[in-house]
């Protein structure tokens, strides 16, 4: 009998602010130890909070991003634990009252189009960090994250496996990026997923959960879920039980282990935080951040696939994150203002994943300065991106500069091959596109008279492929378009070249 997994996923995300949520203090990565610790992140005796209005504002773009509801009033309350690196004694969260309830978000999978439903966001502190090196058998405390804005959002348990999971946390970790209330650096703690995972037989009750803490890599995700999800249906059909815990992963090994047996809400003693008054929310103000909020993925998507005509396949990948889409719009912007929609009718596109001729008259240009202009981002760009900077926005080569080099493909100055190595030369810092076209001889020979005369040459020398083409083998006719481009020397026009050749050809 089959086993049905059953994950959800508690998200922190660190809120973009420059201090913390309820202090002055600086959030910047990477200070000396205890350098950044107010006295009210050290909970000195007599010290009071103060809500950090810019925590409150992300948590409310993210209410909108995911169609929440965005309570009006909600109650900060105290989580009581003891641990060495939380100075308070208790943690400063939202339990019964969160900012943000319900929402949704729209993952890809292997199956196609899947939404994941969201419980609750809510705004809470970090704790400290505890140094366990260079302490002579001793851990030291940090105190520096004591206080760090948080944004803890939280799934239902909807994702039915590993796949699903990372394919859940990869679209939250884009949208708090793309909304702009988080950096997402997950080496440096910015973005991190706890994971409840049980299993059970289909359609039977829910299986007792266990939660990876920590988890702050996507890989690292991945193989403590499938990890955790193989340990579970082995005890349970080796006639053990599951005891609800919390579990830590440990990469070296890719095995999860027990750090204690799993609290349940009551054994934290939530009360409301009488330093904190009530946290309330007016219509203005969501309104007012409303109007300033970007146009989300899910819609810029369907517009590239709709209204730009562009695969959907392209549409993803052109939305994965708000720098790759910004990029492409500002490439295909530069390149309208160069180049009429009419000179596009004689590139070799197709355009929303289908011949030119079932795309209306009217559409085809349009629709194939937008496919020309994502078939370059995602490819050449995208590949120099990934092997040589940090992200897109930081390519050497910027959006004008792409447009102008698509520039000289459509008007036919060089052609597709060509402009890969223009390219080339343009992200090692050589020039402009024109500047390396006309310093490497590269235009490409568009006389008609003079393909002609090559065309002619090629067909008298190689009368063999010549029968074979007028005989039916279209292998040929490519053998032969490939003859002129080598005694061109890949200057040619490759439009130019079919076109006079299937004339003389007949």
């Amino acid at each position: 009998m089959s086993w049905e997994v059953v994950i959800g996923l508690e998200t922190h995300a660190q809120l973009s602010t420059q201090s913390k949520i309820f202090s002055a203090a600086s959030t910047a990565f990477g200070a000396a130890p205890n350098t950044q610790a107010s006295v009210v992140d050290m909970a000195l005796p007599g010290v009071l909070p103060v809500l950090n209005k810019g925590a409150v504002e992300r948590a409310i773009r993210f209410g909108l991003a995911i169609g929440g509801t965005i309570n009006r009033r909600s109650i900060f309350a105290r989580k009581n634990y003891f641990y060495a690196d939380l100075p308070k004694g208790y943690q400063i969260s939202q339990y019964e009252l969160p900012i943000v309830q319900g929402g949704t978000l729209s993952i890809q999978t292997k199956a196609g189009e899947k939404v994941v439903h969201l419980t609750r966001a809510h705004l809470e502190e970090d704790a400290g960090k505890s140094l366990h090196e260079d302490f002579h058998g001793m851990s030291g405390i940090d105190l520096n994250r004591a206080g760090t804005p948080l944004l803890e959002i939280v799934s239902e348990p909807d994702m039915r496996s590993t796949d699903e999971a990372v394919a859940y946390a990869k679209a939250l970790h884009s949208l708090v990026r793309w909304i702009g209330i988080c950096d997402g650096n997950m080496q440096e703690g910015s973005f991190r997923c706890d994971a409840n995972v049980s299993v059970r037989r289909p359609g039977a009750p829910l299986g007792t959960r266990r939660e990876i803490k920590n988890l702050n890599s996507f890989r690292f995700l991945q193989q403590a879920i499938d990890y955790e999800i193989k340990w579970q249906i082995e005890t349970l059909e080796d006639g053990g039980k599951i005891q609800q815990a919390t579990v830590l992963f440990d990469p070296d090994s890719a095995q999860t282990r027990v750090m204690r047996l799993k609290e349940d809400a009551h054994d934290y003693r939530y009360f409301p935080d009488p330093d904190l008054l009530p946290l309330e929310v007016n219509e203005a103000w969501i309104e007012e951040i409303r109007q300033v909020m970007p146009e989300l993925p899910d819609a810029k998507r369907r517009r590239f696939r709709d209204d730009w005509l562009l695969p959907d396949y392209d549409a993803a990948i052109l939305t994965s994150s708000n720098e790759v889409a910004t990029y492409f719009e500002e490439v295909v912007s530069a390149l309208q203002k160069l180049v009429p929609l009419s000179e596009y009718r004689n590139l070799a596109i197709v355009p929303s994943g289908k011949p030119a001729d079932e795309v209306l008259p009217e559409n085809v240009g349009y629709a194939m300065s937008f496919k020309l202009c994502a078939n370059w981002v995602i490819g050449e760009v995208s590949n120099k991106v990934h092997r040589e900077v940090s992200d897109i926005s930081t390519s050497p080569v910027r959006p004008r500069e792409l447009a102008r080099l698509l520039q000289r493909v459509v008007d036919g100055t060089i052609s597709g091959k060509t402009a890969k190595e223009v390219f080339e030369a343009m992200w090692a810092g050589e020039g402009s596109a024109d500047e390396i076209i006309e310093r490497k001889g590269l235009k490409q020979i568009s006389d008609a008279g003079a393909i002609e005369k090559i065309a002619d040459q090629v067909i008298a020398s190689n009368a063999q492929q010549v029968a074979d083409y007028r005989g039916g083998k279209e292998k040929a006719f490519n053998a032969l378009v490939g003859q002129v481009m080598k005694a061109t020397r890949g200057k040619a026009n490759p439009g130019q070249v079919n076109e006079i050749l299937k004339k003389k050809l007949g």
